[in-house]
């Protein structure tokens, strides 16, 4: 397997490539959307909600909640889900200062 080098960069560097893995792939942003627009915890089975296996869900819910986007409790044999506000605001202020970066080219190829 090869090495990725990512200690070549800078943390902050290596911090905003770990935010954008985490929303790289469309079922985890299938489930923030649909935690989103919930306006509260869920608890219910995303399975249902997305046509995706229990299995590929609960990876992906995994990979969200060690990336602290989002925030889990036990209630009973459920588990409940919501979004991390703290987290969130962190993500939208890093990404919105990566594309808010002046891009002016006087030529392009």
């Amino acid at each position: 397997m090869g090495i990725t080098k990512s200690e070549l960069f800078s943390d902050k560097k290596n911090k905003l490539a770990a935010m954008f893995k985490v929303l790289a792939h469309p079922a985890r942003l299938a489930i923030l959307q649909y935690i989103i627009n919930q306006h509260a915890c869920i608890c219910n089975d995303l399975v249902e909600e997305l046509g995706l296996a229990q299995a590929t869900i609960s990876q992906h819910l995994k990979e969200l909640k060690n990336a602290g986007i989002i925030k889990g409790n036990i209630e009973g044999k459920s588990v409940c889900y919501c979004i991390d506000e703290q987290v969130w605001q962190e993500f939208a202020v890093e990404f919105g200062l990566f594309f808010a970066q002046d891009i002016k080219v006087d030529k392009c190829c």
